[in-house]
C-alpha cells in the first residue's frame, strides 16, 4: 500500500501523515514548499515531492509520485478568503485537472476533503442525503469538484470518498481561529477576550480525531461517497470557549458581542455522524 497525501504541510495534513506512519504505511507527501516540509516532524520518514497544483502537468505525473494506490487529497488554495472568486474560477479547475490526471494514469481511489459549508444555510443536524446549496465561492467550488469527480467516475473507474469537514481544533491551527486566539490570550495573561455573542451552534472535534477518521475512511477499498467528518454533538461557541478555559485552568473575561456573526454560515448547525459511525464500525 502506497498513499499520496496532498496538502501534506497543512494543519490536517501533518496529523494525517503522523497517523499513517503509526500504521506503517508508505507515504508520498506533497505540498508547495520544501522548506516548510523540512520543518515537519515527519520529514525524512516519508518520500516528499514538492508540487504546486495548477502547474503544467507531465504525462507521467502518476509515475513521478511513485505510482500510489490511493490519494488523500487535502490540498486547497486561498483558505484565508472563502469569498474569493478564484475558488470557482481558478482553484476548482486546477484541482480537478490534477485529480483527473492521476485517475487516468492509475490511482484507484481518492479520499477528498470537502466542507460542511456545501450544505449552505441549512440549520440543525445536516445529513449526507440533503441536497447541497453552497452560497460562497469556496463551498461552491468544493461542491463543483465533487460533482465533476462523480461525473468522471462514469468515464473512468475509481473509488471516491467525499469527506465533508466540520470544525476542528488543535496545535498548528490557523492562528486567527477562535481557540488559537484564546490560547494566545492565555499565554500573554490578557484579561479580556473579544468574541462574537457566542450563541451560534457548531460541531467541533480535535484535529487528531479528524485525521483518524480521514485515514480510516481512505483505507477502505470501496468508495464511501459523501461522509460527514464530525462529532454529531452540537455545542455553542461560548460553551466551547468556557470549556477550553476550564481545561487550561484560566480565567479571562469574555467580551461577548464584540464581533458580528458571520453572514455565510447558518446560526445553528452540526453534522449527523450516523453514516460516519456505521461506515467505520463496518470496517472493523
Amino acid at each position: 500500500m502506497k498513499i499520496l497525501v496532498t496538502g501534506a504541510t497543512g494543519f490536517i495534513g501533518n496529523y494525517v501523515i503522523d497517523y499513517l506512519l503509526s500504521k506503517g504505511i508508505k507515504i508520498i507527501a506533497t505540498s508547495r514548499s520544501l522548506e516548510k516540509a523540512k520543518n515537519s516532524n515527519w520529514f525524512g520518514k516519508v518520500e516528499f515531492i514538492p508540487w504546486t497544483i495548477g502547474s503544467p502537468e507531465p504525462d507521467d505525473l502518476f509515475q513521478q509520485f511513485g505510482s500510489p494506490n490511493l490519494c488523500i487529497h487535502l490540498a486547497w488554495s486561498g483558505l484565508s478568503n472563502f469569498k474569493d472568486p478564484k475558488h470557482k474560477t481558478v482553484y476548482f479547475k486546477n484541482h480537478y485537472n490534477f485529480l483527473k490526471n492521476l485517475a487516468y494514469q492509475g490511482v484507484k481511489k481518492f479520499s477528498v476533503t470537502g466542507t460542511c459549508l456545501e450544505y449552505g444555510m441549512k440549520e440543525g443536524a445536516l445529513s449526507e442525503n440533503m441536497t447541497p446549496n453552497p452560497t460562497i465561492p469556496y463551498s461552491i467550488a468544493k461542491n463543483d469538484l465533487r460533482l465533476a469527480l462523480e461525473k468522471l467516475q462514469k468515464k473512468h473507474e475509481f473509488n471516491l470518498d467525499w469527506i465533508r469537514l466540520f470544525y476542528m481544533f488543535g496545535k498548528g491551527q490557523n492562528p486567527k481561529s477562535i481557540l488559537a486566539t484564546l490560547e494566545k490570550h492565555i499565554i500573554e495573561k490578557q484579561t479580556i477576550f473579544n468574541m462574537s455573542g457566542g450563541e451560534q451552534v457548531r460541531d467541533y472535534l480535535p484535529v487528531e480525531i479528524i485525521a483518524e477518521f480521514i485515514v480510516n475512511l481512505a483505507l477502505q477499498i470501496k468508495g464511501n461517497g459523501i461522509v460527514n467528518c464530525c462529532s454529531g454533538s452540537p455545542i455553542k461557541i461560548v460553551d466551547l470557549v468556557k470549556n477550553y478555559l476550564a481545561e487550561r485552568n484560566a480565567s479571562i473575561d469574555l467580551n461577548l458581542g464584540y464581533y458580528p456573526y458571520t453572514d455565510y454560515e447558518p446560526f445553528e448547525f452540526w453534522g449527523s455522524a450516523k453514516k460516519l459511525n456505521i461506515t467505520l464500525n463496518n470496517a472493523q
